[in-house]
């Protein structure tokens, strides 16, 4: 994605917001959020011959660029790999557990063995120590395949919600959850509070999206940074 590109996806995400205040266009803000999430990840999810954000990072990418910790780029000191999980963890536990109330895909096919990071909360408050270990132990293959299994997931549950389950609230019981499969650090409720007061749209709209879009231009300037 170009910088064109990038400014297209911006102003789409905006109509988007738009569009699920409007029952009347819930048909077409589907269709658009399939498309805006469709370029955040490889292209072999849809079978789309466009080339996708994520398909522009990973073209290329060395091992040690994915694992280098600590970096110094634009807002981050993280790994790629770390931008990577974190994203798909996000977005697994935000789409599963608070908007259907499924399981989580990490626990699924064995993933949280399987990928070998060594945490199955959120990322977030993780120190220097943990963010070191995980980028160096980490499966590389087994996480890219858990992101795109969450990507399909959250698109199979999209087409599925209506226009009133997405003005919906987050119910009391699914935000138990999240202290109960251990999703979110102790230490850091202020995400469980930021996601209670969002309805399932407002989860659509930053996890599943704009979320991911961040964390793929950070991931993307490291690579620039490491490789050129």
């Amino acid at each position: 994605m170009d910088l064109q590109q990038r400014k297209t996806w911006n102003e789409n995400h905006k109509i988007l917001t738009g569009m699920f205040a409007k029952p009347a266009e819930h048909t077409k803000a589907i269709d658009l959020f399939l498309n805006q999430h469709a370029l955040l990840y490889v292209s072999q999810m849809t079978n789309s011959e466009d080339l996708t954000l994520e398909d522009e990072l990973l073209t290329g990418m060395k091992e040690k660029t994915f694992r280098t910790y600590p970096v110094h780029s634009q807002g981050t000191k993280n790994s790629i790999v770390w931008h990577l999980w974190h994203s798909a963890r996000i977005e697994d536990i935000t789409m599963n557990i608070l908007a259907v109330d499924n399981d989580q895909i990490l626990h699924t096919d064995n993933y949280a063995h399987r990928m070998n990071a060594g945490f199955i909360h959120s990322g977030n408050g993780m120190s220097e120590e943990e963010v070191a270990g995980l980028s160096s132990a980490i499966d590389i293959d087994t996480l890219l395949a858990y992101r795109l299994d969450v990507g399909k997931r959250t698109r199979s549950i999209i087409t599925s919600l209506q226009p009133e389950q997405l003005k919906a609230k987050i119910s009391t019981e699914r935000i138990k959850r999240l202290s109960e499969e251990k999703a979110v650090k102790a230490s850091e409720d202020w995400l469980i509070e930021y996601w209670r007061n969002k309805s399932i749209a407002g989860l659509v709209l930053m996890p599943a999206t704009r979320h991911n879009f961040i964390h793929l231009n950070k991931s993307m300037h490291i690579k620039h940074k490491l490789q050129g």
